[in-house]
């Protein structure tokens, strides 16, 4: 939980959120970038690596992203009080937008003057949102991670390139994080590059049909596939990898 009074942090949140909200335009992620520079940058309440994995969980989930990443973010600064305060504090600005403009429909679909600010509003979310890619892509590349890298780089060609949906990109990383985890627990490594404990781990298993090339190395035949073997018998010995 953020430090301070209780009251003092749920006010800020509902401010904060009230304010993020009604000046967010062009979809979840723009209000993820509002967010991160609020909770992360200014108050420093979370840190990136938690507005990450927030992130994901909020994209994943079923609903809004916007409404998600606010459920999160308020449980994670202020519990249950935190996570409605936040979402109050999400929804109340575009519930009262769009109530005034469902009165004034026509008028604001056939005017003009309107349909180019929203244009011009897009030209800006599409700024908004390359600057927090870039951001949040700079920060996956300072890990030195080769595993976070490649799985950075896949998840882009998959959506752009082939049009994936996004669940099953965000299902497939999470997969392979949680079972490269667990393998780094049970080898009881720190190695922050997973995927050099998994490689290290690939080159550490036990060599396929070890008892045919133990035989071709006692007694190597015409068909023997290297004629170094027989002079390698102590490698295939079991117990022993190559």
């Amino acid at each position: 939980m953020a430090q301070g009074k209780k009251p003092d942090v749920l006010r800020d949140l509902f401010f904060s959120m009230l304010y993020i909200s009604a000046f967010t335009f062009g979809g979840g992620f723009v209000i993820i970038t509002f967010m991160k520079r609020k909770f992360v940058d200014e108050l420093h309440w979370i840190d990136e690596q938690e507005m990450l994995d927030l992130t994901a969980l909020a994209q994943s989930s079923p609903g809004a992203i916007a409404v998600n990443a606010a459920i999160l973010v308020g449980w994670r600064v202020g519990g249950l009080a935190g996570m409605i305060t936040a979402v109050v504090g999400t929804v109340l600005p575009p519930i009262t937008i769009l109530s005034v403009i469902s009165l004034f429909y026509a008028a604001f679909a056939a005017n003009p003057y309107v349909a180019l600010v929203l244009k011009g509003m897009q030209a800006g979310v599409a700024a908004v949102i390359l600057d927090v890619v870039w951001g949040l892509g700079a920060n996956v590349v300072k890990t030195k991670s080769s595993i976070h890298m490649v799985v950075m780089a896949g998840a882009f060609i998959s959506t752009f390139v082939y049009g994936v949906n996004v669940i099953y990109i965000i299902l497939a990383a999470g997969v392979l994080g949680v079972v490269l985890a667990m393998f780094q627990r049970k080898k009881g490594g720190n190695s922050s590059d997973l995927l050099a404990a998994f490689l290290e781990f690939s080159s550490n298993r036990p060599v396929l049909h070890r008892g045919r090339l133990r035989r071709y190395a006692s007694d190597p035949g015409p068909d023997c596939p290297a004629p170094w073997l027989a002079h390698h018998e102590r490698v295939y010995r079991p117990g022993h990898h190559r």
